[in-house]
């Protein structure tokens, strides 16, 4: 649970009245862009206020009225979602600050350039949107805002989203191990155990990652795997 000190108001103004609750400024801001959050967390206290300053409670009744309801972590979520959440200067530039690594390790990971058929590093695409002046929405997730950003960045960058099938066999002695990897990278499309207990994998992966997995795969067996790249998918 948020303290009290840590908290901020979050604001609802309907039917005349204004409603108001004590908020974790940053899970408030997942919740907003759709993630789903603890509300024993979120909430520093279970009140909903009139006026959350003076200590003034909103009256069961006048809840009952506008939402339906008086279970204060509905009437939460309809606040936040509905409402504003008073985010101080600083915290508002945390939750960008952290909302545009992760736009742009999804980007990093996702696309490549064309040209150089290897993806583009972080601090690139860091850089082509500072050139851009691009702004990071703090209330919309990071995978809904890339989209819109990449083709922005083609302006400057070239940039393509593109993803791989790729067949991968493993050695008998490492297929176990390296099994539940595989699907931490992408999508298996198919699997098949050979009667010697090798194991032969269809996998499709971001092709900005494509290095990554080819390093874990030779850490897991030592070097004894064998891939191969059998299709791509440009958008």
């Amino acid at each position: 649970m948020v303290s009290l000190e840590e908290a901020v108001i979050a604001r609802y103004t309907s039917h005349g009245e204004k409603f108001e609750i004590l908020v974790d400024p940053y899970l408030a801001a997942k919740l907003k862009e759709g993630q789903n959050v603890d509300f024993d967390e979120l909430l520093a206290i279970e009140v909903v206020f009139r006026d959350a300053s003076k200590g003034e409670k909103a009256p069961e009744e006048l809840l009952s009225k506008v939402f339906g309801t008086t279970d204060v972590k509905e009437i939460a979520k309809k606040i936040i979602l509905k409402g504003q959440v008073q985010l101080t200067a600083k915290q508002r530039e945390e939750i960008k600050e952290q909302k545009k690594k992760q736009i742009i390790n999804i980007i990093s990971r996702n696309t490549i350039n064309p040209q150089t058929d290897t993806p583009h590093p972080p601090h690139r695409i860091e850089k082509a949107m500072e050139e851009l002046k691009i702004n990071i929405d703090i209330y919309k997730s990071a995978e809904e805002q890339v989209p819109e950003i990449v083709k922005k960045l083609k302006r400057v960058l070239p940039i393509r989203f593109e993803k791989r099938d790729i067949a991968v066999k493993i050695p008998a002695e490492f297929a176990s191990k390296a099994y539940n990897a595989l699907y931490q990278f992408g999508a298996v499309k198919q699997e098949e155990w050979q009667p010697d207990g090798s194991l032969i994998v269809l996998i499709e992966i971001p092709s900005g990652i494509e290095a990554e997995f080819y390093a874990h795969l030779n850490k897991i067996t030592k070097g004894n795997v064998q891939t191969k790249v059998v299709k791509r998918y440009s958008e």
